[in-house]
């Protein structure tokens, strides 16, 4: 029998290969690019976590489409941790996109002063399969991809990263008006249904006046402490989210035995303070006349009279 993974029945799968794309997810920058018009007016742009190259390979389509390959005006940068096999027209830097010395790398490359138009991502963990999880990861993915745009993107420039669809997308979506005149949520048509990805597409990059760039990352930083130590009021006054606590203590969302010291028997304890009148006492009291029988409920009246 022959083989029948998703993989081999997908028609992007099959085009990407016959058309000699890396990954059919180039497919999806193509889609966001009619939709949008991304490429329209940019010479510069940088590719995060750009391995295998596939958006690389359309950048380098797009961007030299009518140009020479070795136009002086055209840059193209592709930024990963692993090493990326050569694309022609771009420039590949091996790096990590949390380390400020790799945004000061990008900028250097383009030389003069000048910074990118155009940041891609389409950076992602590997998922467990557990929504919550692969969603929080992704969204610290984004963050990490986000402060580093904010170093490398000229105003006016346009951000697109992917993300994972959850319940906190119009909170993500206010986030990052923060820093752009107008954000839209894409699902191109070559994103699998299935897939719970979607792609943010945040266009004119306008920071709030008075806003220093900052490499944080929650999940290792001190966030307050970075925060109170810049000099930008604009920073300080962006709060961030404290998680208090970690995994060594209990899970609020896990059952535990009640007997918590197992070298004592467990003692039953009233609550501190009962409700002084609680909504369900009168059901409490008409429950003192109702018996269970049989399956069906017998009512017994108070024949008492007044």
């Amino acid at each position: 029998m022959g083989k029948t993974s998703k993989d081999k029945r997908d028609i992007y799968y099959r085009l990407a290969k016959e058309e000699g794309w890396r990954a059919r997810s180039a497919f999806k920058l193509i889609h966001i690019d009619e939709v949008f018009n991304i490429f329209e007016g940019v010479t510069r742009a940088v590719d995060l976590c750009a391995a295998p190259g596939s958006w690389s390979q359309v950048l380098s389509k797009k961007l030299y489409e009518n140009r020479d390959k070795e136009a002086d005006d055209v840059k193209i940068i592709a930024v990963d941790l692993q090493a990326m096999a050569p694309l022609p027209g771009v420039t590949q830097l091996q790096g990590d996109i949390t380390k400020l010395s790799t945004a000061n790398a990008i900028i250097e490359q383009f030389g003069n002063g000048q910074k990118a138009q155009l940041v891609i991502c389409d950076g992602a963990p590997d998922v467990t399969g557990l929504h919550d999880i692969d969603e929080y990861i992704q969204s610290q993915l984004l963050l990490a991809a986000l402060n580093i745009t904010t170093h490398v993107l000229t105003e006016g420039g346009t951000f697109i990263a992917k993300i994972f669809r959850g319940k906190d997308t119009t909170l993500l979506y206010s986030q990052l008006r923060i820093f752009f005149e107008k954000v839209s949520i894409a699902k191109p048509a070559s994103s699998r249904n299935s897939s719970i990805e979607a792609f943010v597409v945040c266009q004119s990059y306008k920071p709030p006046e008075g806003y220093n760039p900052q490499m944080i990352n929650p999940m290792l930083d001190d966030v307050q402490k970075i925060a109170s130590e810049t000099e930008s009021e604009v920073n300080r006054s962006i709060i961030p989210f404290i998680v208090c606590g970690d995994l060594r203590g209990y899970d609020s969302d896990m059952s535990y035995s009640l007997n918590l010291d197992p070298e004592k028997d467990y003692e039953y304890r009233d609550v501190v303070q009962k409700p002084l009148a609680p909504a369900y006492s009168e059901v409490l009291e008409r429950m003192k006349t109702t018996s269970l029988k049989h399956g069906s409920i017998k009512v017994e009246y108070d024949k008492k009279k007044d």
